[in-house]
């Protein structure tokens, strides 16, 4: 309840935020909030401002997500075998040393988040440690490194800074349209037409952000290709398979709809247009024929 009350309270702040922040914007500029111009500028301030201050705020929030502990002085031989890996991939993908950290889950996971690719974040959970031989595991590492080096986190927030952008605009362009709530005449002051403005636009924002997420699934699946890639560049395209296959024996012996490493989902009924991770044996095939590489 605590974490949802923040989180509510969190949104509630950024709306705010915004709000004042678009209201000197029209002040300075002295674009009129039903103009053309007004209306693209309130779409671009709120869908990217949301996408932005998710991927600064994403190391911090991954990591009360996750209850990750962050290594600072390795306590075992794991945690030093951890560090050292990801320090010596680091090096090898031109980047800073990620921020390390380990969280308690029975999944074979690991994740990778950031703004910076000098100021990361690698974290991995105990289920993947201790299930899988080194082998593999330093290919799941340099699989998150890769994500890193490549810049894919930026990348996916811009990307989903643009795609809201379009939506939030389209969508109230045709509300506006539809309602009369931006004409000039008297029928478009009306309380019923902001009430159908506002359900038009609602529904429109859902429809055209379901269809646009079909385009933003399909460039996390291509970055995880390309992730693979990297990693198979880093240690070895077998050490990669490998992992991947210890992944799907991992996945098919759990129930149905079950979540693993690199967030596949076990749900085979959902339609790959939607899914954020290639199926796995794509992903083996691809790096057994050589692509991406």
């Amino acid at each position: 309840m605590k974490r949802i009350a923040l989180f509510l309270l969190t949104n509630l702040a950024v709306l705010f935020v915004f709000s004042i922040v678009l209201n000197i914007v029209y002040a300075v500029t002295g674009l009129q909030p039903g103009s053309l111009s007004g209306l693209l500028v309130m779409a671009a301030l709120f869908g990217f401002g949301g996408s932005l201050i998710s991927l600064m705020m994403s190391k911090s929030m991954a990591l009360r997500s996750v209850r990750g502990q962050v290594i600072e002085h390795p306590r075992n031989e794991t945690e030093h075998w951890l560090m050292s890996t990801v320090s010596r991939q680091a090096q090898q993908a031109g980047i800073g040393m990620p921020t390390v950290a380990v969280y308690y889950s029975d999944d074979i996971n690991a994740f990778a988040t950031g703004a910076k690719r000098d100021d990361s974040l690698v974290a991995v959970s105990s289920g993947l440690l201790e299930n899988m031989t080194r082998d593999e595991a330093e290919a799941v590492l340099a699989h998150e490194v890769s994500h890193i080096a490549n810049g894919d986190m930026v990348t996916m927030a811009l990307m989903q800074g643009v795609v809201n952008t379009f939506v939030i605009f389209i969508s109230r362009l045709i509300a506006g349209a539809i309602s009369g709530v931006n004409s000039s005449d008297e029928e478009g002051e009306g309380g019923g037409s902001f009430i159908t403005y506002f359900v038009v636009s609602s529904v429109l924002e859902i429809v055209f952000g379901l269809l646009a997420s079909i385009l933003t699934m399909w460039f996390s699946r291509h970055r995880e290709f390309k992730a693979d890639a990297g990693s198979a560049k880093l240690v070895g395209k077998e050490k990669m398979i490998a992992a991947l296959e210890r992944l799907k024996v991992s996945h098919e012996s759990r129930l149905e709809g079950s979540m693993t490493a690199f967030g596949i989902n076990g749900k085979k009924s959902l339609s790959e247009l939607f899914m954020t991770h290639p199926p796995l044996d794509k992903r083996i095939a691809s790096l057994r024929a050589g692509e991406h590489l």
